[in-house]
């Protein structure tokens, strides 16, 4: 297309008018005119964003590290993070990239505090397979499908004491040698 718009410029044959040879011009126009739109409203939002941020703003960084503006140097492009009580990271202004909203910990507030504490969580992962807690319940004496208290759920004293019980038992097993005849029962 490029090559017959310079053909027909060097035979200097200017009556036929050619609809792409206005077109090409124009389309590279929209796209310079885009580009420039695009770059300005990026701007327009970090300047917004510029202005929001000030001490006592959460904030995430672009590495995804959230924490709450102390304070903020502008001459020297710093920024004093508080990610946790007592812990402060000091940061460019270019690495604070969103300003968290505030209304996501309004939302987490109206969390209904009886379903958090509904939830039993064991204190080792061994009673999360029912196969394993009958295996050494049986083991330790106590009644299969029972822990040994009034409950099905294991109280962290009874997960002590069987925890205690099988390190007991492992180092039996490992204090008899294979020569040990009650350990080996075939010889």
């Amino acid at each position: 297309m490029l090559a017959h718009v310079v053909a027909q410029t060097a035979s200097g044959d200017g009556q036929s008018f050619d609809i792409f040879s206005l077109l090409l011009p124009l389309a590279l126009a929209f796209l310079i005119f885009t580009m420039f739109r695009r770059q300005r409203k990026a701007q327009q939002q970090v300047k917004e964003m510029r202005t929001q941020m000030e001490p006592g703003t959460e904030v995430m960084t672009q590495f995804g590290l959230f924490g709450t503006i102390v304070s903020i140097d502008q001459e020297n492009n710093k920024a004093v993070l508080e990610l946790s009580p007592g812990t402060h990271a000091t940061v460019h202004t270019q690495a604070l990239s969103k300003v968290v909203q505030q209304e996501s910990a309004v939302a987490d507030d109206h969390v209904d505090d009886d379903a958090i504490g509904a939830t039993t969580v064991p204190d080792d992962a061994s009673s999360l397979d029912a196969d394993r807690t009958v295996a050494d319940s049986s083991a330790a004496g106590t009644p299969a499908g029972t822990t040994g208290g009034s409950s099905s759920v294991e109280t962290p004293e009874e997960t002590l004491e069987r925890l205690d019980r099988e390190r007991i038992a492992g180092e039996n097993r490992e204090a008899r040698g294979p020569r040990d005849p009650r350990a080996n029962p075939d010889n």
